[in-house]
């Protein structure tokens, strides 16, 4: 038995990497883990003794991966913002999320299986709703030019 911790748990549609996934995503973050393995049974639909469902902790909060065939894709519609408290995290996390993804614009990638990620320092937020409108802006506007999001970049910016 296994304690499903939130009244609200992200699910993750896959075509048949849901485990390979979840172990992925829980290699990256501390405070991860695979909870619970549900595998398909008699009653289908899927192939008896595979993977019907992972249900994972990432930094402590759950998701369900499920495989449910390739009907289904990711799309940057939804994605997982991740915040960070260093260059060094932001570096890390753009780095092993974005093996064989895509990098995107302003702190967005997209990994391997196609999940979309936000990899954003804590301090964009301080810079982009200081105050001072002008270095606010000055922050949004570098922002805005970035892939990975590089926080002395965006303070020297709000300083002018």
């Amino acid at each position: 038995m296994y304690e499903i911790k939130q009244k609200i748990i992200t699910n993750l549609w896959f075509d048949t990497q849901a485990e390979e996934a979840a172990q992925h995503y829980a290699g990256i973050f501390d405070g991860s883990r695979i909870v619970h393995v549900q595998r398909y049974g008699d009653a289908g639909p899927g192939e008896p003794g595979t993977v019907m469902t992972v249900l994972f902790e990432l930094a402590g909060q759950q998701f369900v991966g499920i495989n449910g065939g390739p009907e289904f894709k990711f799309t940057e519609a939804i994605s997982l913002e991740v915040l960070c408290d260093s260059q060094d995290e932001v570096d890390r996390l753009w780095q092993r999320l974005g093996e064989g993804g895509e990098p995107g614009p302003c702190g967005w990638l997209t990994d391997k299986y196609g999940l979309s990620w936000q990899i954003v320092p804590r301090r964009l937020y301080e810079l982009i709703t200081d105050r001072d409108e002008t270095k606010a802006q000055r922050a949004m506007k570098a922002m805005l030019s970035m892939g990975k999001l590089d926080i002395a970049a965006l303070e020297a910016a709000a300083e002018g």
